[in-house]
């Protein structure tokens, strides 16, 4: 898809922001900037994972745009022409989907989604009617290409589906207990870690009153250890060891307790002190795991199965090395390529995956945009009208 230019940039995001509701828009950047004023870890990940929303208000304020606000920007100018191609009540749904994304947890990356796979489409040459969008369709695309036709139904599911302890959860968990955490390192100089095992993982905010007492209790009673069925706490000495004491502390830290791991640091000033909070679950993330779950919903309801399906599926609140881990080790690659043997996949011609990454086109990202996986068996897996959206690019 073509960047925009700087003077485009401009005139898409002022022609954009209309599309959601100029006063919706503010009271949403109002709520959010308010969230980060608190400098709390709940507020950073919350950053996170409205950033797309929030770098478009910096954009409409006509600062320096980098290349990934560029493309960002180039989204923003799909929509405003698409809105300005459709008739009344295609229009409505459109900016109703833009004004979910401004609502509660909800993000604008399914639009965003959305549109990058219909320009993603028209730049391999497909012609793309927006068949959701105009007549209400169970799938969000009909695409064609030398007689070829294929329906694609545009998916996001968040990573944390398949975290048994959700990053949201434990940074709100984090919040809380700091306050206990930062009173006992004043008393306590030194350099510590608080290990947590949760067997049953941390996935819902109603577990992180029981925690918080559990850690507040032991820390108050001067214990070390404290051990439930469902909790594993361990206060020990930090230590850094070879390789691992050279980086900045947060590298250090990964290297040490792995991908996996969630991490956080408090901190005395005066002192020096430190407390690291590592948690973990009673098993490792399940993340391509839960992207084959969710292949298999959305393959029967919202593939018509009338055409050749595909599934385009985008995986938000991933960081960089999360993605790569799940593309070198092709663990999503061999969920995805179990999924399409299944009796679930038979209208499925081609699944893809993306990130963030390959929205934005950052580092790590897939080298075609995406990653595609091809269903052998489907009667158009040859068709040579739809392979340069269907041909496995790994």
């Amino acid at each position: 898809m073509p960047l925009a230019d700087a003077a485009s940039e401009g005139a898409s995001l002022d022609a954009f922001l209309p599309l959601a509701g100029s006063e919706r828009w503010r009271a949403r950047m109002a709520e959010l900037a308010a969230r980060m004023r608190s400098g709390t870890l709940a507020a950073r990940a919350a950053q996170r994972r409205h950033a797309l929303e929030l770098t478009l208000a910096r954009l409409s304020a006509r600062r320096p745009a980098t290349p990934a606000e560029q493309r960002l920007a180039a989204l923003a100018g799909e929509a405003v022409a698409l809105d300005a191609a459709l008739e009344e009540e295609p229009r409505r749904r459109l900016r109703a989907m833009i004004q979910g994304g401004l609502e509660g947890a909800g993000t604008l990356v399914p639009l965003l989604h959305l549109l990058r796979t219909a320009a993603t489409f028209r730049a391999r040459g497909f012609e793309v009617r927006h068949d959701g969008l105009l007549f209400g369709a169970s799938y969000d695309l009909l695409v064609r290409r030398e007689h070829a036709v294929a329906e694609v139904a545009c998916e996001t599911l968040s990573a944390e589906a398949g975290r048994p302890v959700h990053k949201g959860v434990f940074a709100a968990l984090v919040d809380r207990v700091n306050p206990e955490l930062q009173t006992w390192l004043a008393a306590h100089p030194g350099r510590y870690v608080l290990k947590m095992t949760l067997p049953e993982g941390l996935a819902e905010p109603g577990g992180i009153a029981a925690l918080h007492e559990r850690i507040a209790a032991m820390l108050a009673t001067e214990k070390r250890h404290h051990s439930e069925a469902d909790v594993l706490l361990k206060l020990d000495p930090l230590v850094l060891a070879g390789a691992q004491a050279a980086g900045a502390l947060p590298e250090r830290l990964r290297q040490q307790f792995g991908a996996e791991a969630h991490l956080a640091v408090t901190g005395d000033a005066q002192s020096g002190s430190v407390l690291v909070m590592a948690a973990r679950a009673g098993q490792g993330n399940e993340v391509a795991a839960a992207a084959a779950r969710h292949l298999r919903d959305a393959a029967w309801t919202r593939l018509t199965g009338r055409q050749p399906g595909i599934l385009s599926l985008f995986l938000d609140d991933l960081d960089g090395a999360e993605w790569r881990d799940l593309c070198v080790s092709l663990e999503l690659e061999g969920e995805c390529r179990r999924f399409l043997t299944t009796e679930e996949a038979k209208r499925v011609v081609a699944v893809t995956c993306a990130t963030r990454h390959e929205m934005l086109g950052l580092p790590g990202a897939a080298p075609e945009g995406e990653l595609r996986f091809r269903n052998p068996s489907h009667p158009s897996a040859k068709s040579p009208g739809l392979e340069p959206a269907i041909l496995s690019s790994v």
